[in-house]
């Protein structure tokens, strides 16, 4: 059997990128939220709308997006993309996107994502039944399932609520000086401490928000991305990995797809965790970026909770993460993975709301399901191309 062949390191580029309606946009349906951001994407990129000819899409209301989205916006796409792996789908979007690009298949990619879910009424935790195996227990959906790794990763490792809420209070940090974050104003490690609790160990300050909006990145290849106005993002690496979808069915509640994803990337990408500026993780819950930062190798196993103490991830921290206020205060319309994509490459272009001093390569993990599915892109400014 041949051997894959190698990831085009930074031979494309996302070249225009776009939000819209962050937190609450009524009157708007999923896809109109989507087209939005992905109209001011492309124009953001300096192209025109029939440039685009491959479509990557995932919308949480409609399981033919691909096709609804095509004729939405009166495109007639080479190819299209509607992988359903939740949060993560758009780091795999952009692998896809990247190795076609590379081989000539398509010329522009518009990868776009939008959500109603604030306004049209919808909830972060729902009573879940369709898994036999885990009905009998009552968990709420999904958040049971991350209160589970929680508590492991308190039983094995000595985590505390109160390192949890280090997350949570870096995160609201950020959104405070980002004017697109939905959540904002003061948040002490002991509000979260005494916030109701959802399910244990998690409170509702370990919870993400639930809140409208969209965004798009438009990709070609890089020597085109040069051409446009503002400066291309180079894809430097991306790789996923399924490893469950129940989190029943996980064999350790306490590592993650990202030990494989990440590491995968890094390798495509020729750094290491000692080589990135920028960090963005999904922080569905808080124990998401604990999690995330030791598999993608930050700190080691078990260290996560003492690595995120003491602001070290907030703004004046030595590791800033989640630059935008994250999931937990700047927005999450139903998945958070693309704006978590958008950040990376504001911070590489230099236009981020909390821009960091040095941003020449960033990191966007994404997380999809019950921690069952897992993607990273690295992503590179000029200098790295």
């Amino acid at each position: 059997m041949p051997s894959p062949s190698p990831f085009p390191r930074a031979r494309t580029a996302i070249a225009g990128i776009a939000t819209y309606g962050l937190g609450e946009t009524p009157g708007f349906s999923s896809i109109e939220l989507a087209a939005k951001a992905g109209l001011a994407a492309v124009a953001d990129a300096g192209l025109m709308l029939r440039d685009v000819d491959a479509l990557f899409i995932c919308l949480p209301d409609d399981f033919f997006a691909g096709l609804s989205f095509a004729q939405y916006l009166g495109l007639s796409p080479r190819f299209t993309d509607n992988n359903r792996t939740g949060g993560s789908a758009f780091m795999s979007h952009v692998a896809t996107a990247a190795m076609m690009l590379d081989q000539g298949y398509i010329d522009c990619a518009l990868i776009a994502y939008g959500s109603n879910q604030r306004s049209g009424g919808g909830k972060l935790a729902t009573p879940f039944k369709s898994n036999p195996w885990e009905a009998p227990y009552r968990p709420l959906f999904p958040v049971s399932s991350y209160a589970l790794a929680a508590a492991r990763h308190f039983h094995e490792f000595g985590t505390t609520r109160a390192q949890l809420a280090e997350v949570a209070v870096a995160a609201r940090a950020w959104a405070n000086t980002n004017p697109e974050a939905f959540a904002t104003g003061p948040l002490s490690i002991d509000d979260c401490l005494s916030a109701r609790m959802i399910s244990s160990p998690l409170s509702v300050r370990d919870c993400c928000l639930v809140t409208d909006g969209a965004a798009a990145i438009v990709m070609t290849r890089t020597d085109r991305a040069r051409t446009r106005a503002k400066p291309p993002v180079a894809v430097l690496g991306a790789a996923a990995a399924t490893w469950y979808s129940a989190i029943s069915q996980a064999d350790d509640l306490t590592t993650t797809a990202a030990a494989e994803s990440g590491a995968r990337a890094y390798a495509m990408a020729g750094i290491g965790p000692h080589d990135v500026d920028v960090v963005q993780l999904y922080d569905a819950f808080t124990i998401n970026p604990i999690l995330f930062l030791e598999d993608l190798g930050f700190c080691p196993k078990g260290e996560g909770g003492r690595f995120v103490s003491g602001g070290r991830i907030g703004p004046g921290g030595d590791r800033p993460i989640n630059t935008d206020g994250g999931g937990l205060s700047c927005a999450h319309p139903g998945m958070y993975g693309l704006l978590a994509l958008v950040e990376v490459a504001r911070q590489l272009r230099g236009e981020a709301a909390n821009q960091l001093v040095r941003a020449e390569i960033g990191l966007a993990h994404g997380n999809g399901g019950t921690l069952s599915s897992q993607a990273t892109v690295i992503l590179g400014g000029p200098a790295t191309i």
